[in-house]
């Protein structure tokens, strides 16, 4: 009886232990489950609060759409480069007596500029001018000589053997003449030689060497550099795919201004117009040389100048422009929120034309005297409801007509619920924030939210 009233008690005891688990696994998976489903869910109250501030009107800037002439330019970088450039040199050996100009100094050609000992060259045009002057005596000797022999000859008094010696004698003395007469003017030469002439018009730049140093051709320096500023010109490049369009102006026979601004790109130093433009294209950076030419009456160019050109190639008159902090790019393309009467915006898509960085040309979508908006532009949507600032208040009946810049534009979302917050085009969208929700209130979740917008799940007021 005891053996058998022992073994169902072992039997009743193993299943009572492995069903003891069951409660406790169920009990984990449920709040697993109930764990997930809390962290997946989007908060509601922060979304609420968003809604309650969307209802009420956005204070934003506005501009208006204007009429006038957008200039297509271009902007490039640029060296000043004198028309002409001499480094003036001794052309004849000595001492340097005196230097006859300023440093800075504006000269013109012919100018003096300097001069080196002439006692020797003078010396050496005498020496060849008393040359000249026994070698002249010399030949007219031996001419009297030879009309004589030839009077001979004819008596037959002197062979014509010596006849023919006396016309040989007359003329090598004539060759030693014209000699002698080159010898006086090489020493011409080198004595005008010692007077050194500015050989243009220019700016004298530094004096490289000081009166009497010893001078000679051989120089590397030599005495000044004689530099040519008005007028001037200014080398720059433009990419090849721009060459066909300034060709053709210039065949038109049309006049293309340039404008010369200093290193910062903020004054403008110079206007002047383009001259011509080289010949080959650099095939190592795909662009070739244009010069332009500028009167430089004020002298702020110099040469080896570092200068931003912008280069006037057409106008396009009577077009519509506006602002660059109007345009906005998303999932629309390339749009604009336009103010209503009823104090609403709504999304006008455009076509752009050319742009100078500040305002851009509207080909389609927009008229002269509309109003779009440039400030505040991140927080709005279609149909939004919105108030126009003016000198800093928001006053619903007067658009403001100053364009802001202040950050890149967003496109309006693409959903079924107006309500929705927009999607951001320069953001990506597993990265930015929604627009309308309070900072930090949906930062843990923002990443999932954006997955419900791209999937076209709506977003405000949602719960699982």
């Amino acid at each position: 009886m005891d053996q058998q009233l022992e073994m169902p008690l072992q039997t009743t005891v193993a299943p009572h232990r492995s069903r003891g688990w069951i409660p406790w696994l169920i009990f984990f998976a449920f709040v697993v489950a109930t764990g997930a489903y809390l962290y997946e869910r989007p908060p509601t109250l922060p979304r609420q609060q968003g809604n309650r501030r969307n209802a009420q009107p956005m204070s934003i800037g506005a501009a208006t759409i204007d009429k006038g002439t957008m200039d297509v330019a271009l902007d490039a970088l640029g060296t000043v480069t004198s028309l002409s450039t001499v480094t003036v040199k001794t052309q004849v050996t000595g001492p340097l007596l005196q230097v006859n100009f300023k440093e800075g100094q504006d000269v013109r050609k012919g100018d003096l500029l300097a001069e080196i000992d002439p006692r020797p060259y003078q010396a050496a045009l005498a020496q060849a001018q008393g040359q000249l002057a026994r070698d002249q005596a010399m030949l007219n000797d031996a001419q009297l000589d030879l009309a004589r022999d030839k009077t001979l000859v004819d008596q037959g008094t002197v062979t014509h053997q010596a006849y023919d010696a006396q016309v040989a004698l007359v003329g090598q003395d004539a060759g030693t003449i014209e000699y002698d007469k080159a010898l006086i003017q090489s020493a011409t030469v080198n004595l005008d030689d010692c007077r050194i002439l500015s050989p243009t018009d220019g700016r004298a730049g530094l004096r490289q060497v000081d009166e009497g140093n010893y001078m000679t051709p051989g120089d590397a320096n030599g005495i000044v550099v004689i530099t040519r500023i008005q007028p001037i010109s200014v080398l720059f490049t433009v990419p090849e795919d721009q060459l066909p369009a300034i060709a053709q102006r210039m065949q038109q026979g049309a006049t293309l201004p340039v404008t010369a601004f200093d290193r910062a790109g903020a004054r403008k130093l110079a206007d002047g117009q383009l001259e011509t433009f080289d010949s080959q294209i650099d095939p190592s950076t795909g662009t070739i040389k244009l010069r332009a030419g500028f009167g430089n009456d004020q002298r702020l160019l110099y040469p080896n100048q570092f200068v931003n050109v912008e280069l006037l190639v057409d106008q396009h008159k009577d077009v519509a422009i506006a602002p660059v902090a109007a345009i906005q790019r998303g999932l629309p393309g390339t749009f604009v929120y336009l103010v209503n009467p009823d104090s609403t915006v709504s999304v006008r898509k455009v076509t752009l034309g050319v742009t100078n960085g500040e305002r851009v040309e509207i080909l389609s979508g927009l008229n002269p005297g509309d109003s779009v908006v440039v400030d505040g532009a991140d927080k709005l949507r279609d149909g939004a409801h919105i108030n126009l600032r003016q000198d800093g208040q928001a006053n619903p009946a007067q658009p403001s007509a100053t364009a802001s810049t202040t950050g890149q534009a967003t496109p309006p979302a693409e959903t079924g619920n107006p309500a929705s917050p927009p999607a951001q085009a320069n953001v990506p969208a597993d990265t930015q924030s929604d627009g309308q929700a309070p900072d930090g209130a949906t930062r843990k979740h923002q990443g999932h939210k954006h997955r419900h917008s791209q999937t076209g799940q709506p977003e405000s007021g949602q719960t699982q």
